[in-house]
């Protein structure tokens, strides 16, 4: 690997460098784009860092949106209104693990020298196609290795986020961790526990959906301490699990199915690392399940989808996962579908307030319901007014 003579650059960022660079501000491509361009790895849009300050940014352009001004960067909206972060140079003038206080008025390499990972640390002018690598992240890209810009443990100590970064990018690109970096890493484990839940459900996300190994990015979370500090359950993943995990196609990961493959309470994780309201509901319905129906038939599909209701699909998915292969009832489930056979109460034909009408009150009416919704599972031809309203007699 070398660098090329020249990237690709999108002509909407090239517009913004050439706006910035025009009106004095020396501006350039930084960012992992860069990494992952030289990787030849599929890549998102490509950042730009400027000596402009956030207010020149903002006055150079009509149209801006609020990103991350306090720390420097400005989204700049081109004309598809798609959002490229503008960031000024910037280094840090005082830390505390988890937030940085940064100062303006630096030189390109300043900023570079702030950055974790000498593979992050790379620059490319994208008006004069020039490289600035002066922390050769270039040649840890060829060697395959992550390695912290400067001192490893400074760059921890700045930012213990960066320790999970770390075993992030090991695991998605198959690199090893230079020693001196991973020595700092384990020596600086204990300062995981001060990261906010947010940061950490986000990297531990990242990193499932990332990883070319899901069973290797486990393995390095244990190894460094932070499994045991953060999420103590993945100590106790067996080896069958990890390699069912890592059998799946990293372009097609759900990491909140992978963390509910890897441990038997998932939504336990997503309430400490404080996933959404949607995502724990999500997670616990899969661990409720029931995981498969009692039979492969129409009739005990149409009860387990019944019983399972949105969560049917996670565990059909779950399923695969753990046997590598489709579930054996998920041809009828298509079927089932197909047909849109009924399904739930606000399937049938009739209502609570049909059943009013007919003199039942109270609680009697939902279990009333509960009986024809379990005949209509069983023979979807009984779901008519006249049939329902005939049983509902019968069984009042």
């Amino acid at each position: 690997m070398s660098f090329p003579p020249s990237l690709p650059i999108p002509d909407e960022v090239l517009e913004i460098a050439r706006t910035l660079e025009e009106a004095g501000y020396e501006t350039w491509c930084v960012g992992g784009a860069l990494r992952d361009a030289l990787l030849k790895h599929p890549h998102e849009d490509y950042d730009l860092a400027t000596a402009a300050t956030p207010a020149q940014v903002q006055a150079l352009f009509k149209r801006t949106a609020p990103v991350g001004e306090k720390y420097g960067t400005v989204g700049v909206l081109d004309r598809r209104r798609v959002v490229h972060e503008v960031t000024t140079f910037r280094r840090d003038v005082a830390t505390d693990g988890r937030h940085a206080v940064v100062s303006f008025g630096v030189s390109l390499d300043d900023d570079l020298a702030r950055r974790d990972f000498t593979i992050n640390a790379l620059a490319y002018h994208p008006l004069r196609r020039e490289w600035r690598d002066p922390f050769l992240g270039e040649l840890d890209l060829r060697r395959g290795v992550v390695r912290a810009v400067g001192e490893p443990a400074q760059r921890f100590r700045e930012d213990y986020l960066r320790i999970l970064r770390a075993l992030r990018f090991a695991a998605r690109f198959r690199f090893a961790v230079d020693p001196a970096t991973w020595a700092a890493a384990v020596e600086g484990a204990h300062g995981l526990t001060r990261l906010s839940a947010e940061r950490v459900r986000d990297e531990w996300f990242k990193g499932l959906a990332t990883a070319a190994s899901v069973a290797e990015l486990v393995r390095l979370w244990r190894e460094i301490g932070a499994a045991g500090r953060l999420l103590p359950e993945l100590e106790q993943v067996s080896d069958e699990t990890l390699a069912r995990a890592a059998a799946r196609d990293a372009g097609r990961r759900d990491p909140l199915l992978l963390t509910a493959l890897l441990v038997a309470d998932p939504a336990a994780i997503l309430r400490r690392l404080k996933a959404s309201g949607a995502e724990i509901s999500r997670a616990a319905a899969v661990a409720v399940g029931p995981a498969s129906p009692e039979g492969q038939g129409d009739v005990a599909v149409r009860r387990w989808l019944s019983a399972t209701g949105k969560a049917a699909d996670d565990l059909l998915a779950l399923w695969e996962l753990r046997h590598a292969g489709e579930a054996p009832w998920a041809g009828p489930v298509r079927g089932i579908r197909d047909r849109g056979d009924p399904l739930t109460r606000g399937d049938l034909a009739i209502s609570g307030s049909d059943l009013q009408a007919i003199g039942m009150q109270g609680p009697r009416i939902g279990e009333v319901l509960a009986v024809l919704l379990d005949r209509v599972l069983e023979d979807p031809a009984v779901n008519t007014r006249e049939q329902l309203l005939a049983l509902a007699r019968e069984t009042a």
